[in-house]
C-alpha cells in the first residue's frame, strides 16, 4: 500500500500529542500508585481500594490543574492543523 506522506505526518503528530498530553497525569498516578504500594507492604495492608482511590484521585486533580496547559497544547495543535490546509 502506498499512504500519503501528509497522512502519515498527522496521524504521527496526533499521537505524539496525545502522549504528550497524557504522560503527566497517568506519571502522578504512578508516583502515588507506587507510594501507597510501599506503604502497603510495609504495614501488611492488603486492601484493593486503598490503592484505587488515591491513584483516581491524584489523577483527576492532576487533570484539573493541567487544563490550561492541555487547551493551550490542543489549540496549538488546532491552530497547526489548519494552518496546513
Amino acid at each position: 500500500m502506498h499512504y500519503d506522506e501528509s497522512t502519515i505526518t498527522l496521524v504521527r503528530d496526533a499521537l505524539i500529542i496525545t502522549l504528550k498530553l497524557a504522560a503527566p497525569i497517568l506519571l502522578a498516578g504512578i508516583v502515588v500508585g507506587l507510594a501507597v504500594s510501599l506503604i502497603q507492604s510495609v504495614t501488611s495492608i492488603q486492601d484493593q481500594t486503598l490503592s484505587f482511590v488515591p491513584k483516581i484521585v491524584v489523577m483527576i486533580l492532576a487533570a484539573i490543574i493541567l487544563i490550561p496547559w492541555i487547551t493551550i497544547k490542543l489549540v496549538e495543535y488546532a491552530a497547526s492543523l489548519l494552518s496546513l490546509s
